[in-house]
C-alpha cells in the first residue's frame, strides 16, 4: 500500500508540474516570476495554503478553471495522503490497544543492550517510532512498540520452514549472534558476504530457492536485498531510525549497529522460533549474546 501511494504522489506531482508549465506557457507567464512568488511567501515562514494563494496569482483570470481542477486534485491527493500517513500517536494506541501481555524480556534488559538507541538521522519511515531525541541529538525508539514489531516479527517468522529461509547480516557487530542463531534454527546464515545472485542464477552451483530473507541492514546488506526483491520473496528487515523500509513485508525496529542489540534481536527470534516449531535445543542465556558471557 505504501509503495503504491508512494508512485501515486510522484505520478500526480510530476502531471501537476506538467500542467503549471502548461498553464505558464498559454498564460504567456515567466516562470521565473511564479518562483520568485513562493520563495518569497515561503522565506517568509508562510504556510503552504499561503504559498499556493501567491503562486496562483501570477496567473491571469481567464484560466481559472485550470487552475480550479488542478486546486481540486491537489485537494484529493493531500487528503489522501492524511489518511494513509501512519503517526506515533495512532501506533501507540494500537499498541495499548491490544492489551498485550508481558514484554518478550524485561524493559531493563532493553535498555540494558541500548537497543532503542537510534542515529542522529531519522527516516520518514521511521519517524512514527521514535520517541523523543537525547540533548545529543540521537533518535530515540520507544521501548513499547519495539517489544511489540518484535513480537510480529516471531510471529511471521515461524510461518516459514528452515530451509525456506536466508538471513544475511555483513555487520560484524552480529556475526556471533547470527551464527548461533542459524545453528539453533536451521535457518542458513550469511556472514561477512553475501555469494551474489544465489537466488537469482539458475546456472550456480549453489543457487537454491528461498521464501524469506532476514536483512539486517538494508544498506549493508542491499545485494541480498535486491536479489530477494527480484525474485518477488518475502522479507523481514530490522530497521534503526537512520534506514528505510521499502520492500519489507515485516520490519523489526530497533539499532542495528550494536554488538548488544542485534544480540537481543537475534536470540528473541532464535528462541521464538524453536518454541513455535519444537525444536530443542539449547539456547544460551541472553547475556551470552550481549556478550556479557563468552
Amino acid at each position: 500500500m505504501a509503495d503504491t501511494i508512494i508512485q501515486e504522489i510522484k505520478d500526480n506531482v510530476e502531471e501537476l508540474a506538467e500542467n503549471v508549465e502548461e498553464l505558464a506557457k498559454e498564460a504567456k507567464v515567466d516562470t521565473k516570476e511564479i518562483a520568485k512568488a513562493a520563495e518569497a511567501e515561503s522565506s517568509e515562514g508562510s504556510d503552504i495554503e499561503k504559498v499556493k494563494d501567491k503562486v496562483i496569482s501570477v496567473f491571469p483570470k481567464d484560466m481559472e478553471q485550470k487552475k480550479k481542477e488542478l486546486l481540486e486534485k491537489a485537494a484529493k491527493l493531500k487528503a489522501k495522503l492524511g489518511e494513509e500517513a501512519p503517526d506515533t500517536e495512532s501506533l501507540k494506541a494500537q499498541v495499548k490497544g491490544k492489551k498485550k501481555t508481558e514484554m518478550l524480556i524485561p524493559l531493563e534488559e532493553y535498555v540494558k543492550a541500548g537497543i532503542y538507541l537510534g542515529t542522529r538521522v531519522v527516516t520518514p519511515d521511521m519517524k512514527p517510532f521514535v520517541y523523543r531525541r537525547r540533548a545529543d541529538g540521537l533518535a530515540i525508539f520507544n521501548t513499547d512498540l519495539i517489544d511489540e514489531k518484535l513480537k510480529e516479527a516471531i510471529e511471521y517468522l515461524i510461518k516459514f520452514k528452515p530451509e525456506e529461509v536466508i538471513l544475511t547480516c555483513k555487520r560484524q557487530a552480529g556475526w556471533k549472534a547470527a551464527r548461533m542463531f542459524g545453528e539453533l534454527t536451521g535457518i542458513r546464515v550469511f556472514t561477512k558476504k553475501y555469494p551474489a545472485g544465489i537466488l537469482t542464477n539458475t546456472q550456480l552451483e549453489d543457487f537454491f530457492e528461498n521464501e524469506l530473507t532476514i536483512i539486517i541492514d538494508a544498506w549493508l546488506d542491499k545485494n541480498a536485498l535486491k536479489d530477494t526483491l527480484d525474485i518477488h520473496k518475502k522479507v523481514l528487515m530490522v530497521c534503526d531510525t537512520n534506514n528505510f523500509s521499502k520492500g519489507a513485508d515485516q520490519v523489526i525496529i530497533g539499532n542495528n549497529k550494536s554488538g548488544k542489540s542485534l544480540g537481543v534481536i537475534f536470540y528473541l527470534l532464535a528462541r521464538g522460533y524453536c518454541r513455535a516449531k519444537g525444536i530443542e535445543k539449547d539456547i544460551p542465556d541472553l547475556d551470552w549474546w550481549i556478550g556479557e558471557i563468552e
